[in-house]
């Protein structure tokens, strides 16, 4: 078993590693976007400021956390589709690898079926979003690429209880171009900054604020406002789950009447063990599902008997599904709008 596993089953009882675990466990949401936070941490943790710089430093070195910092709402600031292709298995890790290093795509995965090449795409703007499609058609040679935009979110949170499989605290159900916002050349150069997360210093961030000529004021002032206003999702620590053992991950997906899908897609939202539902574009012919979502475990079987629980809960079983199990992480990190701090990013 390997040290990020172990941390996420709290079988170690070093005090590091509990403090470490708590770490990942708590402070994935909710993190104190204050002048000094990792001070507010180590005092709800009862040890010292060093204790938790240095526990959060290892875990970001060991590729464990990929960053501390914001996951913004997709579409608030930019634009995002899902996309797949067709790839013949003889070419798959050398298409990948042409996919993986745009900066535009930021999840790139091989999933089981047809298509099997599936990522995430994030531009500034639907121009840029649509010159980075057509480079990754022109470069990989292996037809036309499909592209799933979201239509409506049911819950979009990949924050993880590591503890046990607990139902959801939230239910999200909004419209993407709702949460659309505006954007002022200050905001552009701080949501850049912020792409590679917050350094583990006793001032974070003031020193991401001195790298972009901002003070931290303004920073704090910022960030908050986001949060507030739902432009960030979620901030705080970011885990790479995969690295934590959750490696049997599925994405679902659905072919329901327009008409129902969104009532079914808030159900499926609310059941535990869903970490991502929404509804995308069909493609036709090709592609008739528009109900999409993922379930993370630790075993595939696991995965299953999740699936079917939900399936019967939300009268799921009646509709035409595919559930496609990642094979191969090719890429995995936070979201790039503006690229300018991208080759920064971690893992994520």
């Amino acid at each position: 078993m390997n040290r990020a596993a172990t941390l996420a089953q709290a079988s170690d009882t070093r005090r590091e590693s509990a403090l470490e675990f708590r770490l990942l466990n708590e402070f994935q949401r909710e993190f104190p976007v204050v002048p000094a936070p990792f001070a507010v941490l180590a005092a709800q943790l009862s040890v010292r400021e060093v204790d938790v710089l240095g526990a959060l430093a290892a875990l970001l070195d060991a590729g464990t956390v990929s960053r501390v910092g914001a996951v913004f709402a997709p579409n608030s600031v930019g634009v995002s589709t899902l996309a797949a292709l067709r790839v013949p298995p003889a070419r798959l890790d050398q298409v990948a690898a042409l996919v993986s290093a745009r900066h535009e795509v930021n999840h790139n995965y091989e999933r089981e079926g047809d298509p099997n090449l599936w990522f995430v795409m994030n531009a500034a703007d639907e121009n840029a979003l649509e010159r980075a499609a057509h480079a990754i058609e022109s470069a990989v040679q292996c037809g036309g690429l499909l592209r799933f935009p979201l239509i409506e979110e049911y819950r979009i949170d990949l924050g993880f209880d590591l503890r046990a499989d607990v139902p959801p605290r939230e239910v999200y159900s909004c419209r993407a171009p709702a949460l659309r916002t505006r954007l002022e050349e200050a905001d552009r150069t701080l949501m850049s900054a912020l792409q590679t997360g917050l350094a583990p210093a006793p001032y974070p961030f003031r020193a991401l604020g001195a790298r972009i000529g901002m003070g931290e004021h303004e920073v704090l002032a910022r960030v908050r406002r986001w949060i507030e206003t739902g432009v960030i999702r979620r901030f705080g620590v970011v885990v790479r789950h995969r690295q934590l053992g959750y490696r049997a991950n599925a994405m679902v997906v659905w072919d329901l009447p327009d008409e129902v899908v969104a009532g079914v897609g808030r159900a499926l939202a609310g059941q535990a063990g869903v970490t991502l539902c929404y509804r995308r574009e069909r493609r036709l012919p090709d592609w008739p599902f528009n109900l999409y979502c993922m379930i993370h475990g630790r075993m595939r079987e696991q995965v299953l008997d999740r699936l079917a629980e939900i399936g019967r809960a939300c009268a799921l079983d009646r509709y035409p599904s595919r559930v496609l199990f990642s094979r191969i992480c090719y890429k995995q990190r936070g979201a790039v709008y503006f690229p300018g701090d991208a080759d920064g990013l971690r893992g994520a």
